[in-house]
């Protein structure tokens, strides 16, 4: 049954794709809004199609602005997109890759050569003026996912951007770049919790192959997802680009580690000193 799950959605997502790419084509080339509300009407169809049940916990930011989440899956690309109109920041590599490559680009990825510190400048200028337009960006810090029990360290190169103002022209005035950390916890397979045994296939890290993995996470499911928005900060209240980092790093894993043990405070207080905390490990 696994493989002939696998086989209906793996037919159904690739079908629904390529039904979907000339019509988002069509209206990136006419600058239509319908092109923001394609990949999110998609990515919607998508968990359902898999059996992606996503609980939602906090409150998106309403506005453009940067969201910084943990990475564990390319589940993760269906989930967060499903959730609101999006777009993302993804390796450049992605680019190049078949059928995924024109998906991403299609939904307007910003492409980022990671090895090339020299254009992190002009990448950054670019993740600003799309946001200053009014686009959400999802950017995954970790720089590569994991295998959805922890959260990496946060690179904190791109968060460079958010020292950059948006111009308000109705208001007359210059507003500050909003950053939104979102942690993204696999929860339950089929009903119950998923646990480190499960949770791995699902994760797609280190040096998989992306199809076989497809292949395995479609023949199980479905599968529920627990998604928390955290409090979203600018750099003028945290201080500096690590410190954003570092912030960002810290909601994060306290939303997977809250989810997962299932310990979890109605409000996360910000000390004095837990802010302390964060701005002397920026610092180091």
């Amino acid at each position: 049954m696994g493989q002939l799950r696998a086989a209906v959605l793996l037919a159904g997502f690739v079908l629904s794709a390529f039904a979907l790419m000339p019509v988002q084509a069509l209206a990136l080339k006419l600058r239509l809004p319908l092109a923001r509300r394609i990949p999110n009407l998609y990515h919607r169809y998508l968990c359902w199609l898999i059996g992606i049940k996503i609980v939602t916990r906090g409150t998106p930011h309403d506005g453009p602005c940067l969201i910084t989440a943990n990475h564990t899956s390319w589940l993760d690309i269906p989930i967060m997109g499903a959730l609101q109109p999006s777009s993302f920041v993804a390796k450049s590599e992605v680019a190049g890759w078949p059928f995924f490559g024109w998906l991403a680009k299609l939904q307007q990825t910003v492409f980022v050569e990671r090895e090339r510190r020299t254009r992190t400048a002009e990448k950054r200028n670019e993740i600003h003026a799309r946001i200053a337009n009014g686009d959400k960006l999802i950017l995954f810090p970790e720089g590569t996912s994991s295998d959805g029990n922890r959260v990496l360290p946060f690179k904190s190169a791109l968060m460079s951007v958010a020292q950059l103002s948006i111009v308000n022209s109705e208001a007359d005035r210059e507003d500050d770049l909003v950053v939104q950390p979102v942690s993204v916890a696999y929860m339950r397979l089929c009903g119950f919790p998923m646990g480190r045994r499960f949770r791995p296939y699902f994760a797609w890290y280190g040096d998989m192959d992306l199809f076989p993995h497809l292949w395995e996470a479609f023949s199980l499911g479905p599968i529920e997802i627990h998604v928390e928005y955290h409090k979203p900060v600018t750099i003028r209240e945290i201080g500096n680009r690590k410190a954003l980092a570092a912030y960002c790093e810290s909601r994060c894993r306290e939303g997977v580690i809250a989810a997962l043990t299932g310990r979890r405070a109605e409000e996360v207080v910000e000390t004095e000193a837990e802010q302390g905390a964060v701005s002397a490990r920026a610092a180091g």
